[in-house]
């Protein structure tokens, strides 16, 4: 997974004002502390939000061109930026909650790395913490069995993006053409897990789940991502 050129391009292909906002409002009705972590934060919309809200919030993500983007935006001071790969994460007990949204944790390619995810997730936080994420749900499979095509122009930049299912896998292609017609592509994966499978994962850490459809509806049902909420008790 690389960013070199689809971070100077992510806001424009996917910013959601009204999206980042539901973020942020579940992210406040499942947080008591002030404390937060946020892993792939990616251009840091949701992130500097949370920080305009009042909320001491640490910024990480894999990319470094992901973090200089969000460097950029009004009211970034108000985030610790860290470069950090979230399977290292090695904190003890230090924050309320830690954060992993937009389906970041479906890059994890393996169970392994999923369950080594949240056994560290649940050492940094703190007795009575959250953590915070959403996945894709099974139904996405189906979405993407024949392949999504987006074609248009970001700046005077054309583009094109591909999605397609294949495995349990998603793939998605971005391509970029500047106006002397050179091409720059990247591909990026996605895996698809159960929710019940996750579920199961994080109770053996020890975390109490709570588990939503899109936000707001209890439970696992249809609909386009799972959301969870895994308490550690105090």
């Amino acid at each position: 997974m690389i960013y070199d050129t689809l971070a100077k391009y992510y806001d424009l292909l996917v910013k959601d004002d009204e999206a980042t906002q539901q973020w942020i409002d579940f992210t406040k009705k499942h947080t008591a502390g002030n404390t937060i972590l946020e892993l792939a934060c990616g251009s840091g919309e949701i992130t500097i939000g949370l920080a305009q809200a009042g909320y001491r919030v640490c910024g990480s993500d894999l990319s470094e061109q992901m973090l200089n983007e969000a460097k950029k935006k009004k009211d970034s001071k108000l985030v610790n930026w860290q470069q950090l790969d979230m399977l290292k994460l090695d904190t003890k007990s230090e924050y309320d909650a830690v954060l992993c949204y937009c389906d970041s944790l479906n890059y994890l390619d393996s169970e392994l790395k999923v369950k080594q995810l949240f056994e560290r997730v649940y050492e940094a936080l703190k007795g009575g913490g959250v953590f915070l994420f959403d996945v894709h749900s099974i139904q996405r499979r189906s979405e993407f069995e024949k392949e999504y095509i987006e074609e248009g122009m970001l700046d005077d930049i054309g583009y094109q993006w591909t999605i397609r299912h294949e495995d349990d896998v998603l793939y998605h292609s971005f391509t970029f053409y500047d106006e002397n017609g050179h091409m720059v592509q990247e591909q990026h994966c996605q895996y698809i897990y159960d929710a019940i499978t996750l579920k199961k994962f994080l109770e053996n850490c020890g975390f109490k789940v709570e588990v939503y459809t899109d936000f707001i509806i209890p439970g696992i049902v249809d609909g386009e991502k799972i959301f969870f909420v895994a308490n550690k008790e105090e």
